[in-house]
């Protein structure tokens, strides 16, 4: 599956940007809701991994995993560790406190006896007792020295230690060796509510030791682990980190002799499967629908599968096929057949791939990430809060929520928090403060910004009253004054003379005109509408959507032209948002700008049409052209990535852009390259809206401080935005997070972070949409693999199920 647009990894790092915000907001005050309202009841989406006892698992065999890429570093504490990095540390180096099925933080018995808070006053104490048998892949002891070395590198005191975050580390005053080395004392100058985050993973002090061998040291080898497995070596040139049972591992062993992550392309993921490259890969939902195909099929007898190339070809068309392979006409023959060939080679192949991908099965699970829509409030529209509110008021969430997790048989409920996901135990529903879609309610927002239907008809001169540009536009009103009189005058010499001359016409001519038939007046009408919508150049075309309403102006509405083939991409957008067409999203063929005006109901504004053609059905008043002020459409920039694996976002984009349309808003829909997406538009502002999401996190006060972040000016004038990429925060939200990261209760820590969000929502800076969809192809052999969900593998039990258990063959893949 694609992670474009999600910073795994980097909840806790800190990127500096010079960017501009807005300031505080008022927090709406809500009738009849209590704190304890909307407390989550959904039960988390378990994991779907194939779970099996120990005893039911081979010895042996080895597992290729697929990853996106190879990893840049293997210190996932520096700025450009990844998913792959936390993948590969996961086997290999000490997690003391992974998190359980409902994210949830549980103490790791293999490397730890206990670990709990010992004194609250003068100073917080953690004291730490380590199992005794945890030891380093080179023999040596897990101890105090490894925990003060990895304080000193992270706590940002040495800024020779490239570091890309140090949160809680700068709280610690000292380490100390407790009462025998099995014991780690740990002293906090400030309180520190989320210690359990803090030494996860833990790398020994041969890495954290000195700035070289934390900054170049550890990018590529560790010189010591100490998990289920070690690393045996990395082959940039076959793209693979092939890792070997750790010999000298004292917990369970591992059932695997070995386990391989390759990097593979998302894009590619199905054809390595089909290859029998990787065993287990995140795939999307249209590789996802293959496998299940493929399973479906396996009961067929052999008969080709009915998908696939060629099987939309109806059997009169088959026949008009195979008649033109055998006319007479030797040329039309010849290409006939070529293309029979083609269309039965592809068919073929596509049957053997089905064939392979029936050794895989799709577990499916919820992603512990979330995506939002970010709404810039560096500049332009989205600056003014009421504009924001009024863009959240016009989302039907629930619609989007479908859209990506419905065709799963995934649960299908809008996400109401952006600091835990449902099922986390701090979560709770806060999106009341921002308040659920109300069309009427966005459209008040916007009017009171400023933002009207006649504000976008007309621009003011920008003068003063009493100044000298109104007292000349006084002296113009009176000229046209002057000059109409005139033009009256004219015309009313002019009727008499008409006047006079009808009375000299005949008899004859008077009753020529009385008998005029009524579809010669029709026809003069037509001319007349004709005349009117006629472009000032005659070159035969005209705007659609330029008709004014009854009763209105001329010109009311100035559309855009857009060219031919953005037109029909218009067309295809109205059907599919119709639901007349089977996908949703825009075709991959499409221009990369197309706007949301073009998808208005009743017809594509701004499409071409040749002179004559019907005007569409008017549109309801709420969808009738942009609104504006001083001239200037309502108009906002829609960044959204154009790779292979984001076309669900694409999906959710188009149908943002309509929602808002019909309240007024243009979209102008930017399709970018998913290299240049995050770096170049997100991080760097170059957006007014996106889709991304966010990891979730168990250590909200922590993790989630630096995304919501209220930017603060830098030394050189510039701003610190952290990784608030919507440049939207307030003092009151940056309070309550370092108020909750000091608070050891962790009930009141909670209710602190329920507060915050509920700021974050009135803020009006990100709307969460859903969880991410988690689908994990893997062979069917494997078990206690797959979608994780929450939670985290458990490596040494990764295995392939015993042969009597499961009917496979006898010996495991190698």
């Amino acid at each position: 599956m694609s992670h474009v647009g999600v910073p795994r990894g980097a909840a806790r790092k800190r990127r500096s940007l010079a960017l501009f915000t807005t300031g505080v907001l008022t927090l709406p005050v809500l009738a009849g809701c209590s704190s304890g309202e909307k407390e989550a009841t959904t039960a988390v989406v378990p994991q779907d991994v194939a779970p099996a006892a120990r005893t039911q698992v081979a010895d042996g065999g080895t597992v290729n995993w697929a990853i996106d890429a190879m990893p840049a570093t293997l210190n996932a504490f520096q700025a450009d560790a990844d998913s792959a990095t936390t993948r590969i540390a996961g086997a290999l180096l000490p997690t003391l406190f992974p998190l359980d099925a409902k994210g949830r933080p549980q103490l790791n018995p293999d490397y730890l006896e206990s670990a709990k808070v010992v004194g609250n006053e003068p100073r917080q104490v953690v004291l730490y007792r380590l199992n005794q048998q945890a030891v380093w892949s080179d023999g040596r002891e897990i101890g105090a020295p490894d925990f003060v070395a990895q304080w000193r590198a992270l706590s940002g005191k040495d800024s020779a230690f490239w570091t890309a975050r140090n949160a809680g580390y700068e709280r610690i005053e000292k380490i100390e060796r407790g009462a025998d080395d099995l014991e780690v004392r740990v002293t906090f100058a400030k309180p520190y509510a989320d210690w359990r985050s803090l030494f996860s993973p833990l790398y020994p002090k041969q890495v954290t030791g000195s700035p070289d061998a934390f900054n170049d040291g550890a990018r590529s080898t560790l010189k010591a682990t100490a998990g289920p497995f070690r690393l045996r070596g990395v082959d940039k040139e076959t793209g693979s980190v092939t890792l070997t049972r750790n010999p000298r591992w004292w917990g369970s062993p591992a059932k695997l002799d070995s386990l391989v992550f390759k990097a593979v392309r998302p894009q590619d993921r199905t054809e390595a499967l089909t290859e029998g490259k990787v065993d287990v890969a995140d795939i999307d939902a249209a590789a996802a629908h293959r496998i299940v195909q493929a399973a479906r099929d396996a009961g067929n007898s052999g008969a080709p599968p009915a998908h696939g190339p060629g099987s939309e070809m109806t059997p009169a068309a088959a026949l008009r096929s195979w008649a033109l392979a055998h006319g007479s006409d030797e040329d039309a023959a010849a290409e006939a057949q070529s293309d029979r060939d083609e269309r039965a080679r592809a068919a073929k192949a596509y049957a053997t791939e089905q064939n392979d991908l029936r050794g895989y099965v799709v577990r499916k699970s919820l992603e512990p990430a979330y995506t939002q829509l970010a709404l810039n409030g560096e500049t332009g529209p989205l600056a003014d809060d009421r504009v924001r509110r009024a863009v959240a008021r016009a989302l039907d969430r629930q619609a989007l929520v479908d859209t990506v997790l419905k065709p799963l048989g995934l649960p299908a409920n809008p996400l109401g928090s952006h600091l835990a996901l449902a099922g986390q135990p701090g979560y709770k529903d806060s999106s009341d403060a921002l308040g659920s879609q109300d069309t009427k309610e966005a459209q008040a927002l916007l009017a009171d910004a400023g933002w009207t239907r006649e504000g976008a008809l007309k621009k003011t001169d920008g003068t003063k009253a009493g100044s000298e540009g109104e007292k000349q536009t006084d002296k113009e009103k009176e000229k046209k004054e002057g000059d109409k009189k005139a033009e009256e005058k004219t015309a009313e010499d002019k009727k008499k003379a008409e006047e006079k001359k009808a009375e000299e016409k005949t008899a004859e001519d008077k009753k020529k005109a009385e008998d005029k038939t009524a579809e010669e007046k029709k026809d003069d009408g037509k001319a007349d509408n004709a005349a009117r919508r006629e472009p000032s150049k005659d070159d035969g075309l005209y705007i659609v959507g330029d008709d004014s309403k009854p009763g209105e102006a001329e010109g009311v509405f100035t559309r855009a032209i857009a060219p031919a083939p953005a037109a029909a991409v218009q067309s295809a957008a109205l059907l599919r948002q119709a639901g007349h067409l089977g996908e949703t999203g825009t075709s991959e063929d499409a221009p990369a700008r197309i706007t949301a005006q073009d998808r208005q109901p009743g017809g594509a504004a701004g499409a071409y049409a040749p002179a004559g053609t019907a005007a569409p059905a008017q549109a309801p008043d709420s969808a009738r052209g942009p609104l504006g002020k001083d001239g200037t459409p309502l108009s906002l920039r829609f960044v959204l990535p154009s790779g292979p694996g984001s076309e669900s976002l694409r999906s959710v984009g188009d149908k943002i852009a309509a929602m808002l349309d019909t309240i007024g808003i243009r979209t102008e829909i930017t399709k970018v390259s998913d290299e240049s997406y995050f770096r170049d538009h997100v991080a760097s502002g170059d957006y007014d809206l996106a889709l991304y999401s966010w990891p979730a996190t168990a250590y909200p006060a922590t993790d989630d401080r630096p995304i919501f972040a209220k930017p603060v000016p830098a030394t050189d004038g510039s701003l610190l935005v952290e990784q608030n990429y919507t440049r939207v925060g307030t003092d009151h939200i940056d309070q309550l997070f370092d108020q909750a990261a000091g608070e050891l209760d962790e009930g009141s820590a909670r209710d602190l972070m329920k507060k915050a969000d509920a700021r974050i929502w009135a803020a009006a800076g990100s709307i969460p949409l859903y969880q991410r969809p988690q689908l994990v192809a893997t062979d069917k052999k494997l078990v206690n693999v797959g979608a994780f969900g929450f939670g985290v593998p458990h490596y040494q039990d990764i295995g392939f199920k015993k042969p009597q258990a499961a009917g496979a063959p006898a010996n495991p893949r190698k």
